[in-house]
């Protein structure tokens, strides 16, 4: 759900070291935005960034960058990680874009990404927006332009027409399915070292089985 427009929003997100000014500027040099090199995992429609800085301070050694596109979202990850940054637990291995995910390849060269996360996407209803939805056909050939060659993309939802839509997507946009689950919270497998992110806590307290997939491209 999009939050409310917040005043000042965007100047505040125009000046704060946590968000990437021209992301474009970065294509192909993104080892050079964070203080260690290291593998970059990227998440797409990051919302308020809970697991994105979760995922970050789990695991130390990988680089994260969150896209979020609507500005009042993408505030409340930068208050986040001020708070964070205030009381000595700043991540250095974070950093988030506001930008248009159609833009993805514009932003990031060809084997620069080494895997995407999609939680909780919005799931664009009516057929003729189905191109919208982040697990489309449309959406993996953006992908397919910026993940290493055995990259991974990992979807969580709790929306099972949106999570068959992307079940039937994938194979015939060329990748093969490694994984999946219907109830990923009853799955020890697919379960094992999970980060929720808020809408995952929310829905999975209500009883809503969660749906998880990862992908590769089919060689």
């Amino acid at each position: 759900m999009r939050l409310r427009n917040i005043p000042g929003a965007r100047d505040i997100i125009g000046e704060t070291p946590f968000v990437i000014q021209n992301p474009e500027k970065q294509k192909g040099k993104w080892n050079e935005v964070f203080p260690s090199a290291g593998p970059l995992h990227i998440e797409v429609g990051m919302g308020k960034g809970r697991f994105l800085m979760d995922m970050a301070r789990v695991h130390p050694e990988i680089n994260y960058v969150g896209i979020e596109m609507y500005d009042s979202v993408l505030l409340r990850a930068v208050q986040k990680m001020e708070e964070l940054e205030a009381v000595g637990e700043g991540l250095s291995n974070v950093r988030f874009m506001r930008m248009d995910a159609r833009e993805l390849p514009e932003v990031f060269g060809q084997g620069e990404v080494d895997k995407i996360y999609l939680n909780f996407s919005d799931p664009w209803p009516k057929a003729r927006h189905a191109k919208r939805r982040l697990p489309s056909r449309e959406f993996l050939a953006r992908y397919d332009k910026i993940l290493i060659p055995d990259g991974t993309v990992e979807f969580k939802t709790d929306n099972r027409a949106l999570f068959d839509f992307a079940l039937e997507e994938a194979p015939q946009a060329g990748w093969k399915i490694l994984a999946h689950t219907f109830d990923l919270h009853n799955d020890e497998t697919m379960a094992k070292g999970n980060i929720m992110t808020e809408y995952e806590e929310k829905f999975s307290s209500a009883g809503t089985p969660i749906c998880k997939y990862i992908i590769a491209r089919d060689k």
